[in-house]
């Protein structure tokens, strides 16, 4: 399985790390700690020579109870960073964290290769079309009601079957648009309970009917530290512990604040594999 980013297919067979840099003062793990130039230069050199094959930014935080700052604020946030890692980077694959479409045309024009939308499509009724426009890859990822409200006590009756619904009706949409990239992301604590996270990663295979790559971003969050009794700072054996099982059930990419653990999750799985 591969993707196309900008005439350069890339294999998915054997997964990929993709290294989360929050650029914003709000993030529920590394709220500003990335949110000058220079701080975002060394973290992406950091994380590309640790083995990331993609670096996703972020602009807006969408933690849990946390709302969206405006177009124009993510636009000063994020342009003058992106290009300055592009700059020294031109060679990296960059992936944009937005669900705004204002937003992801301009990142694109920049030279990121990759959209990453928490809501797969539903906030932004443009998105779509830029995405087929610059035949970049899609990254959709299902999120139950919006990140202000999300975990105030999500209801499903089936969680696998109803993302599994969503994927194929939005994906269906997207191929309508001519979108041939998409890779699929369950959304693990985006309007889900914990019961919920570990039913959707217990059940990863049965995305594979959906025909796209998977990619998990399960990093430091609080299905983890909710279980071990500790804080997003303690949650990197656990994330690596889920990590692997999300290998074992056909996870393509691993999208993670902790590049080099990630790296030996992925080298260790697949010499067993």
């Amino acid at each position: 399985m591969s993707i196309n980013i900008k005439g350069k297919l890339v294999d998915l067979s054997i997964p990929k790390i993709m290294g989360i840099l929050n650029i914003n003062n709000n993030s529920f793990y590394d709220g500003g700690k990335y949110s000058s130039k220079d701080q975002a230069l060394i973290q992406t050199e950091k994380m590309l020579n640790e083995g990331a094959t993609f670096i996703d930014i972020g602009a807006s935080t969408s933690k849990p109870k946390s709302k969206p700052i405006t177009v124009e604020n993510e636009k000063k946030i994020l342009f003058p960073i992106l290009e300055a890692l592009i700059k020294k980077f031109p060679e990296t694959f960059f992936s944009i964290d937005t669900f705004q479409s204002e937003i992801a045309e301009r990142s694109l024009e920049i030279g990121a290769s990759i959209i990453n939308d928490i809501s797969g499509g539903n906030f932004d009724n443009n998105m779509f079309h830029i995405i087929s426009k610059y035949k970049a890859p899609y990254i959709m990822m299902h999120m139950k009601g919006n990140p202000n409200k999300m975990q105030n006590d999500p209801i499903y009756n089936n969680v696998v079957i109803e993302i599994l619904n969503f994927f194929s009706k939005q994906t269906r949409i997207a191929h309508n648009y001519g979108i041939k990239d998409i890779i699929i992301d369950p959304g693990f604590g985006f309007g889900k309970s914990l019961k919920h996270n570990y039913q959707i990663i217990k059940s990863l295979k049965l995305f594979k009917v959906i025909n796209c790559p998977i990619l998990i971003g399960i990093s430091r969050k609080s299905m983890i530290y909710q279980l071990i009794g500790e804080g997003p700072e303690e949650a990197l054996n656990g994330t690596s512990i889920l990590n692997t099982f999300g290998l074992t059930k056909g996870t393509n990419i691993l999208r993670v604040h902790d590049v080099k653990e990630a790296k030996e999750c992925v080298s260790l799985w697949e010499y067993l594999h």
